[in-house]
Formats: structure tokens, C-alpha cells, sequence
């Protein structure tokens, strides 16, 4: 149980980390419209996406905000009911804070605010809770496959004993 909520309050302080770089991109950024972090690599824009990823669903607030808002949901009984290693725990928060962060501004504005701009590719424009969400699904789909690959693992060593057991070579 610890754990559980140890995980609900590092998502807590992801949505605050997120929600404290949003208000400084609001304060500073709108009016500076960007600002060159590394010249041809990265810049930080003001930019509002009304949409999900790459603008997908654009407009359709009332649907990201109920289909995120259930997924959120399914999340947080994960992580409070379900027993899990640290790394499959991790990814889970990451996902939960992320994405608790980008719902908070959709509801109170319609909109996300994003702020990075990655100049030497042609790239959406993203912020901390769409960084936290892939890196959480990233570490997700690692932890399935490595715990894919150790069961299987487990299953040939456990096939291998039985045959020796058995006296078949």
C-alpha cells in the first residue's frame, strides 16, 4: 500500500512540475511568442493545441476530456490495487501525472499549452506531460518485453529440468 501511494504522490508532483512550467510559458513565452534554446535544435513557442497528439481530435474537447478522463481513472485503480514491480510502477505514474496535466488544461482552458519545439525535424509541438506520457508508455512496452522474454526464459529452463528429470536428453 506504500507504494501505491508513494506512486500517486510523485504523479501529484509531476502535474505540479508540469503545471509550474505551463503558467511560466503563459507568463513569458506568450508574450515573447520563443525563445532560441539551442539555434537549429530546440526553441521554446508558445503554442495551443486543441487536439491530442499531432492536433489529432482537434476540437473535440468534450471526447478528449471523457476518454482521457476514464483512462486516467483505470490508471489510478492500477496503481492503487494492483501489485507491480518498481519499473512497470514507474511507468504507470509517469502516465498518471502526464497525463492528470495535460486533462487539468484541457478542462480549465479547452486547450494545452505546449512549449517545445524541436527545430531540426518537423515535429509536434510538445511540454513536460507529453515527455513524462512517453516515457512512461516507452518504459512500458520495455517492461513487457523484457518480462515477456524472463518468462519465456523460465518456461524453456522449466521444460529442460523436467526432461532431464525424465531421462530425456
Amino acid at each position: 500500500m506504500i507504494f501505491s501511494v508513494l506512486s500517486v504522490l510523485a504523479a501529484a508532483l509531476l502535474v505540479v512540475v508540469d503545471q509550474l512550467i505551463k503558467r511560466w510559458a503563459v507568463l513569458v513565452l506568450q508574450p515573447a511568442g520563443a525563445i532560441t534554446l539551442l539555434p537549429g535544435i530546440v526553441e521554446l513557442r508558445y503554442y495551443l493545441n486543441d487536439g491530442m497528439a499531432f492536433s489529432m481530435l482537434a476540437g473535440k474537447q468534450t471526447l478528449l476530456i471523457g476518454m482521457t478522463s476514464i483512462m486516467l481513472v483505470c490508471v489510478l485503480l492500477l496503481l492503487l490495487l494492483r501489485k507491480m514491480g518498481t519499473w512497470e510502477r514507474v511507468a504507470w505514474t509517469l502516465i498518471l501525472g502526464g497525463g492528470i496535466g495535460n486533462l487539468i488544461d484541457r478542462i480549465l482552458n479547452g486547450v494545452v499549452v505546449d512549449y517545445i519545439n524541436l527545430l531540426f525535424m518537423n515535429f509536434a509541438v510538445f511540454n513536460f506531460a507529453d515527455i513524462c506520457i512517453t516515457c512512461g508508455v516507452a518504459l512500458l512496452v520495455l517492461w513487457i518485453l523484457y518480462d515477456s522474454y524472463k518468462n519465456d526464459r523460465a518456461e524453456k529452463l522449466a521444460r529442460l529440468q523436467d526432461e532431464k528429470a525424465d531421462g530425456t536428453d
